[in-house]
């Protein structure tokens, strides 16, 4: 019989109680804010001992990480299912998984109330797009097809500035999916090379989304599986 507080034995039921503790961190932290949301509470939540989050993650500040890398990974996950195959698309899904995710709103915008002492501090977990890796490589892609003109890295700072932009819009914001359609327009005009794909690009340019996605799901699952080892 296993010890009282240890982690069970086999891994199925060690990540199934994982995910049972960030569920419940996930509610309290959107209810209470993070600084008044303690190990006691989340260990009562969840239904576990307090010791037991313990054996999970050394610290708080840990378990939140471990929270915002399974959000990116359910954000990405649910993205890649509505199967985009153009940027336009691709980036206005992305907008909307985002303003559908209340707690990556609040690292999004830096929301006090939900984060405390957190607000001021970065995340590598977070839901930004990141400058490098996949989305540099999905614009030099893009450029060699020719379905964008200009610098690539150019066309990220401008990818990126037109999705956190229209995310944080001041007074009176459009619906949710209004956004994003209105994402999916500048990106399409911004990043529209002028004149038609050739032969193929369609598909080409699908081709390199679908990798970029791939990508991305790949780095927020290899994040969070460091998050999840017990």
């Amino acid at each position: 019989m296993a010890r009282t507080g240890r982690p069970p034995q086999d891994p199925a039921r060690r990540l199934e109680r994982a995910h049972r503790i960030l569920d419940a961190a996930t509610e309290l932290i959107l209810r209470w804010g993070y600084d008044k949301t303690t190990i006691d509470d989340v260990a009562q939540r969840a239904g576990v001992a307090k010791g037991t989050i313990y054996l999970h993650w050394k610290t708080r500040d840990e378990l939140f990480t471990a929270l915002l890398r399974r959000e990116r990974v359910r954000l990405v996950a649910e993205v890649r299912e509505r199967e985009p195959a153009a940027p336009g698309e691709l980036f206005g899904l992305f907008a909307l998984a985002l303003l559908g995710r209340p707690l990556m709103r609040a690292v999004l915008s830096g929301d006090s109330e939900v984060l405390g002492k957190l607000t001021r501090r970065k995340h590598d977990s977070g839901p930004r797009l990141p400058p490098g890796g996949p989305l540099d490589a999905y614009a030099e892609e893009l450029a060699e097809i020719g379905a964008i003109d200009g610098d690539p890295r150019e066309q990220v700072v401008v990818i990126t500035s037109i999705v956190y932009g229209f995310l944080f819009l001041p007074g009176v914001k459009p619906p949710d999916e209004r956004i994003a359609e209105l994402v999916t327009t500048a990106i399409e005009r911004t990043l529209s090379p002028g004149g038609p794909l050739p032969p193929g690009g369609e598909q080409a340019v699908a081709r390199a989304t679908r990798r970029f996605l791939d990508a991305m799901t790949e780095a927020a699952q290899q994040k969070l599986a460091l998050s999840l080892e017990v």
